[in-house]
């Protein structure tokens, strides 16, 4: 295990100077070797720099937090050194503006206060009552398959449920618009991936740019009647929330969180649902133990009998471990600040990389083996550091929809586990895209059959 730098008389040590073969290519950096393996560069980052390792991306000096400690330092940003807005922006900033991880501080606090009430356990049981129907409209069509592309099926699952616990369904909206919409999300989450950072024709950031404007118009032409009506989707909450102090969301506020919370709601469950039917298609021991669990339910479980579903639960957890959805999460320093004894000046951008913790054999037991069982409560290796599993982020800025995500993923795989079968090749390795989100490039392709009526 590295240990924190620190010289004998406790002065903070300065950021490990870089070596050359490191630097990468001009400008871009080490950009290219984190988009062919994330998880091979952080790991050559910890083993040969420690929990501050220097980087370099798109011209900028940069630094990674990595292993528990260092990252755990990181989000929890006890000073209020590390800022998400000046680091995010220069990402994704204009398509996913206003949006909860893209604001910092008193704001975000403000923000937050107010969205929460979203949240509610009650709302919650609300939500995982009106997913079943979606969940089984969108699957109405899936039949016998031997080479099922699963990834692509599944995001435009997720997008169905996303549109209708979001927004009640949108009523007039057209399969076709709904497919626009898709495309759009896509484009802004690509963006992540730009080396142009402009609006110029023909680049990520330039089919981000108008997918920002489809995704504009199609809720603004929403919002006059969720403003004037009360129901029970997200939209109409967060149009309607009002804190004991009175506090409300603005227009742009509602338009500017309804297009974060719908990315990540239907993106990082794409990515997980996914995972888990790779996993259990190659694990078919696993997928009968989890079906049979599925099966001593009824075919609409209320929320505290999905999340009583133990096996899936495990499994879960350990799909999260080996694929967080969410491998990095980026800050930039707004003041100077120390990390596990190295000095990081003030605007220096930092990666956080959360993703390396899930694979590191101090914290796991053969950790790059597929074993929900770890997270038994005979074992509970997550114990190990409290930043060793934290596919959901950590400190003010930790993920507030991780109970929704937990119960959209469980209700989906539990029709999955009632109404199908699935084998996936034992060999068989997702290509992962890493420009952003990971997602298999293949389509992860499964065999499903659907069980006998």
């Amino acid at each position: 295990m590295t240990t924190p730098v620190t010289i004998p008389d406790g002065t903070p040590r300065e950021i490990p100077e870089q070596r050359r073969e490191d630097r990468g290519l001009p400008y871009l950096g080490r950009l290219f070797d984190y988009a062919r393996d994330p998880v091979a560069l952080m790991r050559h980052q910890w083993e040969t720099y420690g929990p501050v390792a220097p980087f370099r991306a798109l011209n900028n000096r940069a630094v990674m937090l990595l292993g528990p400690d260092a990252v755990e330092q990181g989000l929890r940003n006890k000073d209020k050194a590390f800022a998400n807005q000046p680091a995010w922006t220069r990402i994704v900033g204009p398509f996913f503006g206003g949006g909860l991880m893209l604001i910092d501080f008193d704001e975000h606090h403000a923000h937050r206060r107010i969205m929460q009430e979203a949240f509610t356990r009650d709302r919650l049981e609300t939500y995982a009552a009106r997913m079943h129907p979606a969940i089984a409209d969108g699957m109405a069509d899936w039949g016998t398959d031997p080479e099922f592309l699963a990834y692509p099926a599944l995001k435009q699952l997720t997008l169905d449920i996303a549109t209708d616990i979001f927004m009640g369904g949108a009523e007039s909206t057209s399969r076709e618009e709904m497919d626009r919409v898709n495309d759009a999300f896509i484009a802004c989450v690509q963006a992540a991936g730009g080396i142009v950072r402009a609006d110029v024709p023909f680049t990520r950031w330039g089919r981000a740019y108008r997918g920002r404007r489809v995704l504009e118009d199609f809720l603004r032409g929403y919002l006059p009647a969720r403003r004037a009506t009360r129901t029970d989707d997200i939209f109409s909450v967060l149009c309607h929330i009002e804190t004991s102090e009175g506090e409300r969301f603005t227009d742009d506020d509602v338009v500017n969180h309804m297009i974060f919370l719908m990315m990540a709601a239907h993106d990082t469950s794409t990515i997980t649902t996914s995972a888990i039917l790779q996993f259990l298609g190659q694990h078919p021991e696993w997928q009968e133990r989890c079906r049979q669990e599925s099966l001593a339910l009824g075919p609409e479980p209320s929320l505290a009998e999905l999340e009583a579903l133990p096996s899936i639960d495990l499994v879960l957890k350990e799909a999260l471990r080996l694929r967080a959805p969410v491998p990095v999460v980026i800050r930039k320093t707004v003041k100077e600040t120390v990390v596990q004894g190295v000095r990081i000046p003030v605007d220096t951008d930092v990666v956080i990389g959360i993703q390396l913790n899930h694979l590191l054999g101090d914290y796991w037991s053969d950790p790059s083996t597929f074993d929900p069982d770890r997270f038994s409560p005979e074992r509970r290796e997550d114990k190990s550091h409290l930043y060793a599993w934290s596919p959901f982020g950590g400190g003010v800025h930790k993920c507030i929809g991780l109970y929704f995500a937990g119960a959209e993923i469980k209700a989906i795989m539990h029709r999955l586990l009632r109404g199908y079968h699935w084998s996936v090749d034992p060999s068989y390795v997702a290509p992962l895209d890493n420009h952003s989100l990971p997602f298999p490039k293949d389509g992860q392709p499964i065999d499903l059959v659907r069980a006998p009526a």
